[in-house]
């Protein structure tokens, strides 16, 4: 490896941890400031964990960095309301109960004088979930924006209606095979006369602008058929007879799907590739596939355990679907900075890195369940539901639901997440998804 190669790897992690301290920092901002519009008293507002490296205080907030980039938290005062008799201390032979009593006492640690007037648990359940909202919600902004400025500007690998190469004879593409035989008829696109480097731009006089249009078109369509080429400035017609063929199904999408074959009109050749901008609405529309595919990953997590142990502990080949943790993510960053690439390319895909990132944050920390934001959220939607049942039927007013009962839940969740960081972790390091 040469020292040009280890420069622009450490270079790749450096913006990579640049770019998640950045986004922890600006989830970590959406908390505080929600927190600090509705009164809660923030004691602290740390970016990363372990050893604080350095802090500064201002108002009644400690504002600091600590030594691992991998988080950050926000401290507010009274997350969790007093026990059934008021106290916020208590004691308990059981272990469980002793976790409840743990959190209900850390939450009021730092309690001062005037602060019953400036706990989180006090404040309404949609002040509480806006506060808790607004983390994950300041990643989701960022991904979009990231996402959709870099589509409208740089534009994605995108297929064309240019010709890069004419197959010789017709294969059917579950053969899996490149060479002709004899056997093989003449391929429509070859015996039309199109030739590399023409751009189609009419298909039966029908006026094409995109590949998935003329795709379409194509599939659609066996028999005698017109194209119009752009061929040294002019365009001239070129007659067409489209054989039926075996060729690889696509879905909703236009995506190919992996090992599914269909029968289709077919030329025979190859679309040529560029790196466009996408308009506005396209850019929508890809975002929202972004965000469809980040939700089927999410649910498709525990899935992957078997193949992630396999990676890290076995002889398995690492998908390339699979999990990616920081570590992944920085050795990605790395590769990125090493691809023989234009500058702006590397850039674009730095960022749309980062986008999903941040994207993946969000989702994540949506689950309802503790102690991640969507847990909180669930607490405050679930005490919000009981005490408008109590009103309506005119019951006694519940009050705060105790989501210092769920602790023990918590810890638990905590744990399973922390066994399924060190997995990847393992696999990020033993055997990378690497950028091909």
């Amino acid at each position: 490896m040469s020292m040009t190669t280890i420069l622009m790897t450490v270079l790749g992690i450096a913006i990579f941890a640049v770019g998640l301290l950045f986004s922890i920092a600006w989830h970590e901002l959406g908390h505080l400031s929600t927190a600090k519009l509705f009164g809660i008293r923030v004691p602290q507002y740390m970016v990363g964990f372990g050893p604080t490296i350095w802090s500064r205080r201002k108002g009644d907030t400690e504002y600091g960095i600590k030594a691992i980039p991998a988080g950050g938290y926000i401290r507010m005062i009274g997350m969790f309301p007093p026990g059934p008799d008021g106290r916020l201390e208590a004691r308990s032979t059981s272990p469980w109960r002793g976790m409840i009593e743990d959190a209900r006492s850390a939450a009021f640690e730092e309690l001062q004088p005037g602060d019953e007037s400036r706990l989180f648990y006090t404040r309404k359940p949609w002040k509480r979930v806006i506060v808790m909202f607004a983390g994950p919600f300041m990643n989701l902004v960022l991904a979009v924006a990231i996402f959709m400025g870099v589509a409208m500007t740089f534009g994605f690998q995108t297929q064309t209606t240019e010709v890069a190469g004419v197959q010789r004879c017709v294969i059917e593409q579950s053969e899996k095979r490149d060479t002709c035989k004899a056997s093989d008829p003449v391929s429509p696109a070859k015996a039309a006369g199109l030739r590399e480097g023409d751009r189609i731009v009419a298909f039966d006089g029908q006026r094409v602008d995109d590949w998935a249009t003329l795709s379409d078109r194509i599939r659609q369509t066996v028999g005698p058929a017109t194209l119009t080429v752009e061929r040294d400035g002019k365009e001239q017609t070129l007659h067409a007879v489209l054989q039926e063929n075996t060729v690889a199904r696509k879905d909703a999408d236009g995506e190919v799907v992996p090992g599914k074959y269909v029968t289709a009109g077919y030329l025979g050749f190859a679309a040529n590739t560029e790196i466009l901008p996408l308009s506005f609405g396209d850019s929508v529309v890809r975002m929202g596939d972004m965000i469809e595919n980040g939700v089927d990953s999410i649910i498709a997590l525990p899935s992957k355990i078997p193949d992630l142990w396999s990676a890290a502990f076995g002889d398995g080949e690492r998908a390339d679907d699979s999990p990616v943790g920081v570590v992944g993510a920085a050795r990605i960053g790395g590769e990125v900075m090493n691809l023989d690439i234009p500058a702006q390319n590397q850039v674009a895909m730095m960022l749309f890195l980062l986008a999903g990132f941040n994207l993946s944050l969000f989702l994540f920390n949506m689950l309802p369940l503790l102690p991640l934001d969507g847990g909180h959220i669930a607490g405050a939607l679930w005490e919000a539901l009981r005490r408008n049942v109590a009103k309506v039927f005119r019951r006694p007013d519940p009050g705060p639901f105790d989501v210092a009962k769920l602790m023990p839940v918590a810890y638990a969740v905590a744990g399973i997440f922390i066994c399924f960081t060190l997995l990847v972790l393992v696999a990020d390091i033993v055997n990378p998804v690497k950028i091909t």
